[in-house]
């Protein structure tokens, strides 16, 4: 039995093997669907199973067509998405994700605290040029924010994966950080109150949505800002939680920063699962044994007719 991630990003299943190759002949699912078996933690890429590959081989007759970008998704699907999560709800553990980030980063402390560096100086470069700051700021961000996301997910992630803004979304998360920036910057001049708003409700997950759920950058600050709204007090909460762990490890001789910096990302990131993410699906309900019909019975003498 195995377990879908569908192009809404919702999860499927379970279903059987039969039951999935159909779908990958009706188109439903592709090469690149993600998938995991019934019990497994990690999701892959349909192609990646030996059971699954042969779907997707293309004759050796034809030339291999390089596969084509998935369409982004919309403002409908990101309304449809913005419902469901304020319909299901969430209750944000603060101290839970802090101590998450803390473990996430503790487990994989070269790569997580040497990629939240260069991606730090990196950042540093582009606003220097002004210009470059704004355009590039989330693109960078969110590309670090991939590669913790898969971490906390058991996926295997490296260093090039802090560079996914560039290859997976490079256009849309361009929009994002020149939009965004632009319009929570007038919200920070026009009045502050706004810009505290904005800032939370569209910086911090805006990225992930973007790379993860597939979404255009409007529609994806949208479902960003609806959610967030939801909680934003707890949000906003969340955020200053982050922002006094990084003042705390800049006082620890100014190198705890660099530290406290990804323990905040991997922070933010459990947030967003806990928010954005795939829910396990409700174990189902034992199946009840379905009882053959019993025989009817076999016809008997006729009865007597009454006495006079």
């Amino acid at each position: 039995m195995y377990r879908i991630i569908g192009a809404d990003g919702r999860e499927y299943g379970p279903i059987a093997a039969d039951q999935l190759r159909q779908w990958v002949k009706e188109g439903r699912i592709n090469a690149y669907s993600k998938i995991r078996p019934e019990g497994a933690a990690e999701w892959k890429a349909a192609s990646e199973f030996p059971e699954f590959a042969g779907s997707f081989v293309t004759p050796t007759a034809a030339p291999t067509p390089t596969p084509a970008a998935a369409p982004l998704l919309g403002a409908t699907e990101a309304e449809a998405m913005a419902q469901e999560f304020i319909a299901r709800d969430y209750q944000l553990s603060i101290g839970r994700c802090i101590g998450r980030g803390w473990d996430l980063v503790m487990a994989n402390f070269g790569l997580t605290v040497g990629a939240t560096l260069l991606m730090y100086l990196l950042g540093g470069v582009v606003n220097s040029t002004g210009v470059g700051g704004l355009l590039l700021n989330f693109v960078l961000s969110a590309g670090l924010d991939w590669m913790f996301l898969k971490l906390a997910r058991g996926q295997k992630a490296e260093l090039g994966d802090a560079f996914a803004g560039f290859s997976l979304a490079f256009v849309p998360l361009l929009l994002f950080s020149l939009v965004g920036q632009l319009l929570t910057g007038l919200g920070f001049v026009f009045c502050i109150l706004p810009g505290i708003y904005l800032a939370v409700a569209w910086c911090m997950f805006t990225g992930l949505l973007i790379i993860d759920k597939r979404l255009d950058f409007w529609p994806a600050m949208e479902l960003s800002r609806k959610v967030v709204t939801h909680h934003w007090w707890t949000l906003f909460g969340f955020a200053i939680v982050c922002v006094l762990v990084r003042m705390a490890g800049t006082m620890v001789f100014c190198l705890g920063f660099f530290i406290a910096l990804p323990i905040t990302v991997a922070a933010t990131v459990y947030a967003y699962e806990e928010i954005f993410g795939v829910r396990p699906a409700p174990a189902a309900a034992t199946p009840v044994p379905v009882q053959a019909p019993s025989p009817a019975p076999a016809p008997g003498p006729a009865p007597a007719p009454p006495s006079a």
